[in-house]
C-alpha cells in the first residue's frame, strides 16, 4: 500500500470513528458518539455562533478571546463569552466530570482551538481529500479520482447557509466553493475518456454552484463531443456566452472560443 492509499484510508476510519462529527456543509449538525445531537442541546444563538466560529477558524493557532469576541458580538462582553464556552462543552461532552478540562476544545489562557485530531469536520475533510487527489494526480491517478469523489460526496451545499451575512464565515464559505468547483471540473476531467456522460452531469454540478465557472462548461462542450453530440456541444458554448455576457459583460475565454471553432469545422 503506498503512503498515499495510507492517507486516504486514515481519512475514511477518522470519519467513522470520530467522536465528535460535524456536518457544516448544506446544514449545521453535530454528530456526538455516532448520534445525532438535537439542535436544541445548543441553546443560545450563541453557544452556535462561538462552536461554528471555532469551526471557520481551526486552522488558525490559539483564537484569542477578545478576538473571538469582537468578531461575534458586537456588544458582548466576557460573561456572553463564558455561558457560550460552557454551551460548546456542555453540547460536545454532557457527561465530562466537573472541574476537568475540556477534551475537544483546547484552552491554552485566554486563547481556545478545536483538537483537529478528535474533532471530525465535513469542510476539513474535503480539503483534505481534495489536496491528496491533486497530490495523486500525476502519481496515482485511480486514487486520485477516489479522493476527489471522496471530497464530492461530502459537498452538502453552501457552508453555513444560516451564517451567510455573518463576515467572519464569508472567508470559508469562498474557500470551500473554490475548491470543490475545481474538484468537479479536475474529475470531469479525468474520466471524460471513460464515461463522458458523467462529465457532462460533473460539469453540470459545478455550474449549479457557480454559473459563471467556464472550465466546466469547456467539459461539457468535450464531453458531448465524445459522444458525438456536436449540437449539444455548441448548446453549452452559447449557454456559457449568454451567463457571462449577463453577469460580466464580458466573452469567454480565447480557449474557450477556440474549442468551439474547432467543433464548428468538424
Amino acid at each position: 500500500m503506498s503512503a498515499l492509499t495510507e492517507k486516504f484510508t486514515s481519512y475514511q476510519k477518522f470519519h467513522t470513528e470520530a467522536p465528535i462529527r460535524f456536518q457544516t456543509l448544506g446544514s449545521f449538525i453535530l454528530w456526538r458518539d455516532g448520534e445525532k445531537v438535537n439542535s436544541k442541546e445548543w441553546g443560545r444563538d450563541k453557544t452556535l455562533q462561538l462552536i461554528q466560529y471555532f469551526i471557520s477558524y481551526r486552522q488558525r493557532h490559539a483564537l484569542h478571546k477578545e478576538r473571538v469576541m469582537e468578531h461575534l458580538w458586537e456588544e458582548g462582553d466576557d460573561r456572553d463569552f463564558k455561558v457560550a464556552l460552557h454551551g460548546v462543552n456542555k453540547a460536545l461532552e454532557p457527561d465530562r466530570p466537573s472541574r476537568t478540562e475540556p477534551i475537544y476544545v483546547q484552552r491554552q489562557g485566554i486563547t481556545y482551538q478545536l483538537d483537529l485530531e478528535k474533532v471530525w469536520i465535513d469542510v476539513e475533510a474535503v480539503e483534505q481529500y481534495i489536496a491528496l487527489g491533486n497530490e495523486a494526480l500525476n502519481k496515482e491517478e485511480p486514487l486520485a479520482k477516489k479522493a476527489y469523489k471522496a471530497a464530492i460526496d461530502l459537498y452538502q451545499g453552501m457552508y453555513l447557509p444560516t451564517r451567510i451575512f455573518e463576515d467572519w464565515s464569508t472567508e470559508e464559505r469562498e474557500k470551500i466553493q473554490i475548491l470543490i468547483l475545481g474538484a468537479y471540473v479536475t474529475l470531469a476531467e479525468l474520466i471524460i475518456e471513460e464515461n463522458p456522460m458523467e462529465s457532462v452531469r460533473l460539469a453540470q454540478h459545478a455550474i449549479a454552484i457557480d454559473a459563471t465557472w467556464e472550465d466546466a462548461y469547456r467539459i461539457q462542450m468535450k464531453a458531448y463531443i465524445k459522444k458525438g453530440n456536436r449540437p449539444h456541444a455548441i448548446k453549452a458554448y452559447q449557454k456559457c456566452a449568454d451567463v457571462l455576457e449577463e453577469e460580466y459583460g464580458i466573452d469567454p475565454l480565447p480557449e474557450t472560443k477556440a474549442l468551439l471553432k474547432e467543433i464548428e469545422g468538424r
